[in-house]
């Protein structure tokens, strides 16, 4: 029998929940993975995060592990938002176990499928995952650089209110297959940050400007040959001045990634895998 049991991850006090997440992601692939306590409930927000459908595996009252889920009720699936345990339960089988229950929780929810993203590095936890019946549905690139950009006004550029670029981003996530959550909107809305959005043809980018540099938020085109997407890049890089551009590790190549390859961005070392799991 396990040493650990399963419980509600919104029985145990936030703070300790915190601290198994601070010690889990302290040898992190890209470094230690450092969230304040007060930074907490936010990032738990930006990841959408559920706490009475997510799970941690206990020793007592101290939290080994733990799985937290984020449900997307518009793609009929729930999201392993981060999962992880602290060094010493390790090869306990407690990341097992709460990868086995999340499934068969959601499962008995009704969802089609479950997902999650994992970097491609991370062998250990590809193979964890593989072992599940995760399989890859696309390749999640970064990217960063200086893109050549024209600032002068361009009338077949349209800046578009937020609750617009919202509203069409859900329908494109339809139309696509389904997006990286943290891409979606209910990720975007609770970002720290002044979001701008602007769209030409079936494109639309999402972004911010601040600490130097223009991040790209989110990036959609529905056509082939992503040439909408490659002018609006290019029409903010002008903007940006300097024309620094930084992608997270959230793009599809097919929607997007390569536009920005063609603008002059290059692809970060590390990259996600997009995994589901049908239910």
């Amino acid at each position: 029998m396990p040493d650990f049991i399963l419980a509600p991850a919104d029985a145990v006090d936030p703070a300790d929940l915190h601290a198994a997440f601070v010690a889990a992601f302290a040898d992190y692939l890209l470094g230690p993975f450092e969230v304040a306590l007060a930074q907490w409930p936010a990032f738990l927000a930006r990841q959408c995060v559920h706490l009475p459908a997510s799970r941690v595996a206990l020793a007592g009252s101290i939290v080994q592990a733990f799985a937290l889920t984020a449900p997307r009720p518009d793609q009929h699936c729930w999201r392993l938002g981060t999962m992880g345990a602290v060094p010493a339960a390790r090869g306990t089988g407690a990341a097992q176990a709460l990868l086995d229950d999340f499934a068969r929780r959601a499962s008995a929810a009704g969802q089609l499928h479950a997902e999650l993203e994992c970097f491609a590095q991370n062998e250990r936890g590809v193979r964890l995952y593989r072992s599940r019946g995760f399989e890859t549905m696309h390749e999640l690139h970064g990217y960063r650089g200086t893109a050549g950009g024209n600032a002068a006004a361009d009338d077949a550029i349209e800046a578009v209110p937020l609750e617009d670029a919202f509203a069409w981003l859900e329908r494109a996530g339809r139309e696509c297959g389904g997006l990286p959550l943290q891409v979606t909107p209910p990720s975007l809305r609770a970002l720290p940050v002044a979001l701008q959005a602007w769209r030409h043809g079936r494109a639309q980018v999402i972004a911010s400007d601040g600490a130097g540099r223009l991040t790209v938020h989110s990036l959609v085109d529905l056509e082939p040959t992503q040439a909408s997407a490659e002018r609006l890049v290019a029409h903010l890089a002008g903007r940006s001045g300097d024309g620094a551009v930084f992608v997270p590790q959230l793009q599809r190549e097919d929607l997007g990634g390569r536009a920005l390859e063609r603008c002059g961005l290059q692809r970060l070392p590390l990259h996600q895998l997009l995994m589901r799991k049908l239910l």
